[in-house]
């Protein structure tokens, strides 16, 4: 009982209430309230764009909610021209219940079916971003549900190598509960994969983030290196960039055979 316990406080360090702004007048999020398949009840912040093309749900790193992610929300909705769901897993901010790995990865199944559902789209016109623990999220929800694009951020391959390298000396890989193994989910994935890491992440290891980007089977991949960036550096301008013109290639590749049947039926 100890050992989970401890494993939860470090899997899951899950901020204060009264951090972050839960008000952000410039962004003017909408509350919304929803639910995972075993009921537990969830919060998040629907943010829509006026001109969007496109559709995100970001899954935020373990130490984070959703009112820490404004400015970050502001900068993926501009530069990706964007509606956003940004969640709170059970535990964390406003939502009900207590984290564990399956039913992290419910909630963000969840989501993604709350905006699929609110758009009238299917889940696989969804784009899902994750950082951190928030990637192995992301791929859980990807691995299941499918996804436009999977975009992650400084994740890993598995938690317990990550856990490894922070606590050598420590069985981690025997006794960890929550293992997260992003690297056998992730051959279930075959649609476009956006992977960026920073050189200097003594947290999670970019040999990591690179054993799972060269693990997943989809031919439609990219993985953008950071220079000298930590586990939790912002990424530099030329991250959107490049990020954004991988999403438009995508958004172009999905769109070219609606276009071509549509031709065909107008010849017709």
């Amino acid at each position: 009982m100890l050992i989970r316990m401890i494993e939860r406080s470090l899997v899951y360090p899950v901020p204060s209430r009264e951090r972050g702004d839960w008000r952000p007048r410039w962004l003017r999020p909408q509350n919304v309230w929803f639910r995972a398949h075993d009921e537990t009840k969830l919060h998040g912040w629907y943010i829509p764009h006026p001109e969007a093309k496109r559709l995100v749900v970001y899954c935020h790193g373990n130490a984070e909610h959703v009112a820490d992610q404004a400015n970050l929300m502001f900068r993926l909705q501009s530069h990706l021209q964007a509606t956003l769901f940004v969640f709170d897993y059970r535990g964390y901010g406003r939502s009900r219940g207590k984290p564990f790995e399956k039913g992290c990865i419910a909630d963000g199944m969840a989501a993604q079916r709350w905006l699929a559902r609110k758009e009238g789209v299917a889940n696989e016109d969804i784009t899902i971003i994750g950082r951190s623990i928030g990637g192995g999220i992301a791929v859980g929800i990807a691995a299941e549900q499918g996804a436009r694009a999977l975009v992650l951020e400084n994740t890993f391959s598995k938690m317990t190598e990550a856990a490894a390298h922070q606590y050598p000396y420590l069985p981690v890989r025997l006794v960890m509960r929550n293992r997260y193994n992003s690297l056998k989910r992730i051959a279930k994935y075959h649609s476009p994969l956006f992977q960026c890491h920073g050189t200097g992440d003594n947290i999670v290891p970019i040999r990591l983030g690179k054993q799972l980007f060269e693990a997943a089977p989809t031919e439609t991949k990219q993985f953008f290196e950071i220079p000298f960036a930590g586990h939790n550096d912002s990424p530099p301008p030329k991250y959107y960039a490049a990020l954004t013109q991988f999403l438009d290639e995508v958004d172009a590749a999905v769109e070219a055979p609606t276009k071509h049947r549509r031709q065909r039926q107008l010849v017709s």
